[in-house]
């Protein structure tokens, strides 16, 4: 779905694409914006610097999949599959992430802003440069999360429960 060099690139604005099976398909500069992406299958898609702002995404699969500056502001990520993907300076402002697995995925440097992990899985997930200030992290385990360096410490806390 990629154009040409100056081409026009798909635009799937507000488009029903539920439970549609995009594994391993080339997404990259995709404007999905608004779109019902719920229980889609974009396993190992490359997504980079695709719109998915305010896109259910529910319970999709999004495992390995590349979201590197992907804007997901608002997204609906709740219940996804998202371990081992890419999303190295991925914006996931306002999203809502609850009970979500990103476990062994990379977020470093990713705009984590209002988003909410509560309930999620981020073991041994990539926070590095990541600024976790106001991201609800409720109930999230970060014992083998890589935190900022002085997150924990920041925050009065020895272990690795938020």
């Amino acid at each position: 779905m990629r154009g040409q060099d100056g081409g026009v690139r798909a635009d799937l604005t507000g488009a029903d694409l539920s439970r549609v099976d995009f594994e391993k398909a080339e997404l990259a500069l995709v404007n999905f914006q608004g779109a019902n992406l719920e229980g889609a299958n974009l396993r190992e898609a490359k997504l980079s610097n695709a719109n998915l702002s305010e896109t259910s995404l529910r319970g999709a699969d999004l495992r390995k999949a590349d979201l590197t500056e992907t804007d997901m502001h608002k997204a609906d990520l709740s219940k996804a599959q998202i371990g081992g993907a890419e999303m190295f300076r991925a914006n996931l402002s306002g999203a809502n992430l609850r009970g979500a697995d990103l476990g062994v995925a990379n977020l470093r440097d990713a705009d984590v802003n209002g988003a909410d992990f509560s309930g999620a899985s981020l073991k041994a997930t990539i926070l590095r440069e990541t600024k976790l200030d106001g991201a609800k992290l409720d109930g999230v385990d970060l014992s083998t999360t890589l935190l900022p360096k002085g997150y924990l410490a920041s925050k009065g806390q020895t272990s690795g429960h938020a």
